[in-house]
């Protein structure tokens, strides 16, 4: 299957889980030299071969559809991390509604509340609100110090990296889900996992979580 494949495959996904409302949102993957980024405007549940930019591995467009605004946020994934190689980027429900609360810590704005968040997705930051389409959306994936491949984007929805689509659009679903249960605990006297069954977990499956986190 073709990169431009994989891509429409996965928006389709994207839009059968829920994750993406409307023509909201945009996915990406590497292809060789060159990065293909869903163009602006376009329904993800729709995507066909020409609604893809494409740009180089420096993140200037060369031909394609118009790039999506939202654009520097893959090229700062990618230029983060050369393990990322595709990147889901959505205004789902309950990722935006958790966006636009406190973060449960300076770590990680989502709560480890359940493994499989922890080993899927792991720490997931909160970056600071800003316009969208902003150049400064990139930067602040760059400067957000410490590993992570999944991050809440302030009044704005989530952003995940995978080394392929599948596990990018595996990890925006969990990332939906473990803010939905937090949304849902929120107020109550909730159990998160202690710091050592976070550490295990951690380190089981590779996930990015700092060993000394204590909320």
């Amino acid at each position: 299957m073709s990169v431009v494949d994989e891509l429409i495959t996965a928006g389709r996904a994207l839009v059968d889980a829920g994750l993406s409302p409307g023509a909201s949102g945009n996915i990406s993957a590497i292809d060789g030299e060159r990065i293909l980024v869903s163009g602006t405007g376009t329904s993800l549940g729709a995507l066909s071969e020409s609604d893809f930019a494409v740009l180089d591995l420096d993140g200037t467009v060369t031909g394609g559809a118009k790039a999506s605004k939202e654009t520097p946020l893959h090229v700062g994934l990618y230029r983060r991390d050369p393990a990322h190689r595709a990147v889901v980027h959505v205004h789902s429900p309950q990722a935006t509604a958790f966006s636009c609360t406190a973060p449960w810590s300076e770590i990680s704005a989502v709560p480890p509340l359940t493994p499989y968040f922890v080993m899927r997705v792991g720490r997931t930051p909160l970056l600071p609100y800003r316009m969208p389409g902003s150049a400064q959306l990139g930067a602040d994936i760059l400067e957000e110090p410490g590993e992570f491949r999944a991050a809440l984007l302030a009044n704005h929805g989530s952003v995940v990296a995978g080394s392929t689509l599948a596990k990018a659009v595996e990890r925006a679903v969990e990332l939906e889900e473990a803010c939905r249960i937090a949304l849902l605990t929120a107020g109550t006297q909730r159990r998160e996992l202690a710091p050592a069954q976070v550490a295990e977990l951690a380190e089981r499956w590779n996930g990015p979580w700092p060993a000394a986190t204590v909320h």
